[in-house]
């Protein structure tokens, strides 16, 4: 099946939409990632010869049929499956104007480029927007596109200590390991990339009533600072500065890593009537009309003396055997999964969620695909992570440029 056949079967709830993303890393491909599972037609525009950046960020690297290593890292084909890669140098003015062209019948553009860089080339907004009055165009920045920190360059690594989520993550003071600690995953540019999938969807929502276009700026920062939730809620109703409190809840207990006889589990109570059947559980039904546990806010005020008396119960007993009997009474718990379990899950493997897609290099290619189930749109996977450049000639011909044309491009170095 050729690959404008698969353009032409493109299912999915946004199989009406086409993407023009000139955006690299993780953030900005985070979102288009999610269109293009929506099944959004998603062009990605790279540079030629070395692509985007995160192509280059391993070990580890994809092996072709052979099993020999290509020049794909793992970090690039987790964030751009069900996309379209073409090369084109913007630097060029022909580069520039073909960008121009593809805007020109795109529905959402996406960035990530520093603030104010594209304008020198003529792709920002409003020049874009001179061409398609009815174009979406979403900037991705670490700071914003005004503000002190605007020129400021940002990784998530950096968005996480800065922006106060190292600050409440990891284990407390005072206790074997304690320190600041970022989040095993990207965090800030994923949820960066969420909220830029909602603001273009809402965007397109309000384009479908007026025919008006958007530009919507995220920044990073400003995500980090959102996502603070109830911990910034806990700040600014008390005056208290939220610390890392290791893996204990602030508001509700008892949520927390405990040890049993052969290793570890996650308790995680939500309610007066969940604490109640923790304690017929562990044969200590008294501990529910105890003043100092009776209730949520009497738990979390005498969390320590909760703690211990917990942490004696379950260490006499194994994972298996505690983490069963709260299961079957109603009590959230968990064991600590590592990734292979996770993906050996019973019920992640009845979702679907890992899925193997045909590869042109390496045959089949493992991918953990949306969670988004919907019945009368159906999402579909059935489109890699692209080669670099791999639908170059088919896009640029679908914009008018014969293959004469094409190839002298080609030698010009611009695509």
């Amino acid at each position: 099946m050729t690959d404008d056949t698969r353009l032409a079967e493109r299912s999915g709830p946004l199989s009406h939409i086409r993407v023009l993303d000139l955006s690299r890393i993780m953030a900005a491909p985070w979102a288009t990632q999610i269109l293009a599972d929506l099944g959004a037609d998603v062009i990605k525009v790279e540079r030629p010869e070395t692509g985007d950046d995160t192509r280059s960020w391993g070990p580890p690297f994809l092996r072709d049929a052979e099993g020999r290593t290509t020049k794909d890292a793992g970090y690039f084909l987790a964030v751009n499956r069900g996309k379209r890669s073409i090369t084109v140098d913007i630097a060029q003015p022909k580069g520039q104007a073909i960008v121009r062209q593809l805007a020109a019948k795109a529905d959402i553009v996406i960035e990530n480029f520093k603030a104010g860089a594209l304008a020198r080339y003529g792709l920002d907004a409003s020049s874009l927007r001179g061409l398609n009055p009815a174009l979406i165009y979403c900037s991705v920045t670490g700071f914003g596109q005004d503000g002190p920190r605007r020129d400021q360059a940002a990784y998530d690594f950096a968005i996480q200590a800065m922006g106060g989520l190292m600050s409440i993550t990891g284990e407390r003071d005072g206790r074997p390991g304690a320190g600041p600690q970022k989040v095993g995953i990207p965090i800030i540019d994923l949820m960066t990339g969420m909220y830029a999938a909602v603001a273009i969807l809402a965007a397109l929502a309000r384009a479908a009533e007026t025919r008006r276009g958007e530009t919507i700026d995220l920044a990073m920062l400003d995500v980090s600072a959102a996502i603070l939730a109830n911990q910034a809620m806990n700040h600014l109703l008390t005056g208290r500065i939220p610390t890392r409190g290791g893996n204990q809840h602030p508001n509700i207990q008892p949520q927390d890593v405990f040890a049993c006889a052969d290793g570890t589990f996650v308790l995680a109570v939500g309610n007066d009537g969940q604490f109640a059947k923790l304690c017929s559980v562990l044969g200590k039904p008294e501990w529910a009309s105890d003043p100092r546990f009776s209730t949520n806010a009497a738990r979390v005020t005498n969390n320590a003396a909760l703690t211990e008396l917990l942490g004696a119960q379950f260490a006499g007993r194994t994972r298996r055997e505690i983490v069963a009997a709260l299961d079957e009474a109603g009590v959230p718990a968990a064991p600590i999964n590592t990734v292979d379990q996770v993906l050996a899950d019973a019920q992640v493997r009845h979702r679907g969620m890992l899925q193997h897609l045909s590869h042109p290099i390496a045959g089949s290619l493992p991918q953990i695909v949306s969670p988004i189930r919907m019945q009368d749109a159906p999402l579909r996977f059935d489109r890699a992570p692209p080669t670099l450049g791999q639908h170059t000639r088919s896009v640029l011909g679908e914009i008018g440029f014969s293959e004469t044309e094409i190839a002298a491009l080609a030698a010009e170095g611009v695509v």
